[in-house]
């Protein structure tokens, strides 16, 4: 399996964060590659945090996802809110087909868009580590749901 891995990389605890998820995808055995956006780079000459870089990285992202069999998404809320990027990569991967796993180890109530649009969720990074990315065994959210 060839997962595209979401999740925001903006501060420290978010780093760590995907780092270990990124060891625990290391670890399991169906997975064979993932594609993780915090280590990708453009390298075609554009500056950084131009236009044109800003393209370059959104149709970057949007064509690892379509080579992805399914999405790995860590919903890592503040407040109430998880990562604009993330909500669109989960969304862009549902509507294309693509099977979601949610992961959330943070203490939240998970937004209903996301619980509903997920095929697993998982809270975890042992979990993540030996989940059967193959079968793609179904574990839902049963929380409250804003």
């Amino acid at each position: 399996m060839r997962l595209y891995l979401a999740g925001p990389f903006f501060d420290d605890e978010q780093v760590n964060r995907i780092e270990r998820i990124e060891k625990a995808l290391d670890a399991n055995k169906t997975v064979s590659d993932y594609f993780s956006p915090r280590n990708s780079n453009v390298n075609d000459g554009t500056e950084i945090g131009s236009s044109q870089w800003s393209k370059d990285i959104f149709q970057l992202d949007v064509d690892e996802i379509k080579k992805a069999d399914a999405v790995i998404a860590i919903i890592d809320y503040v407040d109430d809110n998880v990562d604009s990027g993330t909500a669109f990569e989960i969304g862009y991967a549902f509507a294309i087909g693509k099977p979601v796993v949610l992961f959330h180890e943070k203490e939240a109530i998970v937004n209903l868009m996301l619980s509903n649009g997920s095929k697993s969720y998982l809270t975890k990074v042992s979990d993540v580590e030996s989940f059967d990315f193959e079968k793609m065994p179904e574990y839902h959210y049963e929380g409250e749901v804003f």
